[in-house]
């Protein structure tokens, strides 16, 4: 049986909570074997467990700002980009959402992105060289994808991995740290904190590959519905599949762009998936693909 678009939007809220709660017990792992390592005892435990329900709570509430300020994206002035905020207002009235924030990421690479919580705490951020490259129904298109994610509750499992991957490997590079001043200490540890040593390294070593995965399983299905929802929220497919074609054409990387935040952007801020070639860890479908999918849309 087909899903709806409302079992999606259900689906991805359950990922994220899923995630969320995978990635805590893989964090509480590390903190474990670091705590350990350290002989901090039970406040290390303490505090490591506080360190993750904390930082659960301030990324859920402020992922988006996060976001925003590590692509360097500021407000969009109401007055100087017009164009973009009537755009986004009517796109979001049709989405039947409210309008989210605007922003401006200063590039000269022709990008957007979504980042929010929910549809009521979203932003939508394009940068200056989409809009120099863009007429205004393929803006529309853009959007439109945009909001998809917005309306699809995408925004919020994207925004979370895209800053929980930093974390892991932050902690990662932590754990390493830790086991090198730890074999500094003059301590025997036995066969048990050789154990702990192994399993911490192999935990550190796999880390990245983690975060790549992860990026992976934000199903490229995502994207393609993402796709579809903007050209039923048009109602022209041919906007979208136009500026698809100018995105695979301008594919100029994102200086601020990084592996963690890839995902969030409508292609790749890398430029590398952007043509018909895909493997295990790419962030997007090829965009022949999608452009394909567009095309074959009936609008009814």
């Amino acid at each position: 049986m087909p899903k709806t678009l409302y079992d999606q939007i259900a689906a991805n809220k359950r990922k994220t909570y899923i995630f969320i709660f995978i990635t805590s017990i893989f964090l509480g792992l590390l903190g474990y074997i670091v705590v350990q390592l350290l002989d901090w005892g039970i406040a290390g435990y303490i505090f490591f467990a506080l360190f993750i329900i904390v930082y659960n709570i301030v990324l859920y509430y402020n992922s988006d700002k996060i976001a925003l300020a590590a692509t360097g994206s500021v407000p969009a002035d109401p007055e100087e980009f017009r164009q973009l905020h009537n755009v986004v207002e009517e796109v979001a009235i049709a989405a039947g959402v409210p309008k989210p924030k605007v922003y401006i990421t200063p590039s000269p690479a022709p990008n957007a992105f979504a980042t929010g919580r929910n549809p009521q705490n979203a932003s939508i951020a394009v940068t200056t060289g989409l809009l120099e490259i863009m007429n205004r129904q393929e803006l529309q298109g853009v959007i439109a994808h945009e909001m998809a994610h917005i309306r699809n509750y995408d925004v919020l499992l994207m925004t979370i991995v895209a800053t929980i991957g930093g974390l892991i490997v932050l902690l990662r590079d932590f754990f390493l740290r830790s086991f090198m001043f730890s074999g500094r200490k003059k301590s025997t540890r036995g066969s048990s904190g050789g154990i702990l040593i192994l399993i911490g390294l192999v935990l550190a070593i796999i880390a990245p590959i983690f975060v790549a995965l992860i990026r992976a399983a934000i199903s490229r299905q995502r994207e393609y519905l993402a796709d579809a929802s903007g050209a039923y929220i048009t109602r022209y497919p041919q906007g979208l599949a136009q500026a698809l074609v100018k995105l695979k054409q301008y594919y100029q990387p994102m200086a601020r762009a990084s592996q963690s935040n890839a995902h969030l952007f409508i292609a790749s801020p890398f430029g590398k998936d952007r043509f018909n070639v895909s493997d295990l860890f790419a962030t997007h479908p090829p965009i022949d693909k999608r452009i394909e999918r567009l095309k074959s849309l009936v609008i009814s």
